[in-house]
């Protein structure tokens, strides 16, 4: 059931394997490996953007489901493989890459309109952050150079931690005012240029689960909101959202050694990728 293959993408990624990164390469190179591996048995085509840094070889990884009518307007959903220096990071970010691997394997076999593709990025974490090496950026700019219409990308960004206390939410001033202080609900979050996408996805998550949702669509400069690979692309002028937990506005163990896959609470998030898989389909046409 999508609950066991989440934890066991998780436990793979934020267990066995661990921390993940330039600094520890080794992890880096075997989560990359364990990606291809699994979204090749979709029977989808596997495609590795690679690129270097400081002399060693980084990708992104891919594949892309071809749309029909409407193949030239591009959907992606995507999110970053590697963990912060010092920590396994099984929410940040093992859950948003196994939900991407779970996404693909509900829809690898659905016609679409529209061109779907799943990609897990390198190099989101500091020292790469919204830097040149950033592989969401690298892929971005490469979508510009080749003159691709993407019409949405969505941002899978540490989506396994809920809380049903009161006070378990925070946010940046002033927008507590606003938003619910308990930490059970997906957010969907996104710059000005992107409202109309937010609108939209919100609207559909909420056709598709009983799940309680919360969106935004705000200045960029404010902390938190750029806050993962979404920003690359409205760097490159497209539409892009982050689909999150809100990462360290309640997550206790966000870039600590105990962010480990016990911490994930599997059960709601598979009801969270449910969801996001009739988003998609909406998207996709």
């Amino acid at each position: 059931m999508l609950r066991d293959a989440l934890r066991q993408d998780v436990e793979k990624l934020a267990g066995e394997i661990g921390e993940r990164n330039l600094g520890l390469y080794r992890g880096l190179a075997a989560a990359a490996d364990y990606l291809e591996v699994s979204f090749t048995k979709t029977g989808s085509e596997v495609h590795r953007q690679e690129y270097e840094v400081a002399g060693m070889t980084c990708a992104n990884i891919e594949v892309e489901i071809p749309g029909s009518d409407q193949a030239g307007e591009i959907v992606i959903v995507g999110a970053h493989y590697d963990s912060v220096d010092g920590s396994p990071g099984a929410n940040d970010n093992a859950t948003g890459v196994a939900a991407v691997l779970a996404l693909n394997r509900l829809l690898a076999e659905r016609k679409a309109s529209r061109t779907l593709r799943f990609v897990a990025f390198a190099n989101e974490e500091p020292p790469f952050f919204q830097s040149s090496h950033m592989g969401s950026l690298v892929y971005a700019r490469h979508c510009r150079r080749r003159g691709e219409k993407v019409v949405a990308m969505l941002s899978l960004e540490t989506i396994g931690y809920y809380s049903d206390h009161e006070g378990s939410q925070h946010y940046p001033f002033p927008f507590g005012i606003f938003y619910p202080s308990t930490g059970n609900f997906i957010g969907f979050v996104g710059n000005t240029l992107s409202r109309r996408l937010v609108r939209d996805l919100v609207a559909s998550f909420r056709r598709h689960a009983k799940y309680p949702s919360q969106g935004g669509a705000l200045p960029g400069f404010i902390p938190g909101i750029g806050f993962s690979d979404h920003w690359a692309f409205w760097q490159q002028g497209y539409p892009a959202a982050m689909v999150t937990d809100t990462a360290p506005f309640r997550y206790p163990y966000y870039h600590t050694a105990s962010d480990t896959p016990e911490k994930v609470q599997y059960d709601r998030m598979a009801r969270v990728v449910a969801g996001l898989a009739g988003v998609i389909t909406d998207i996709i046409g």
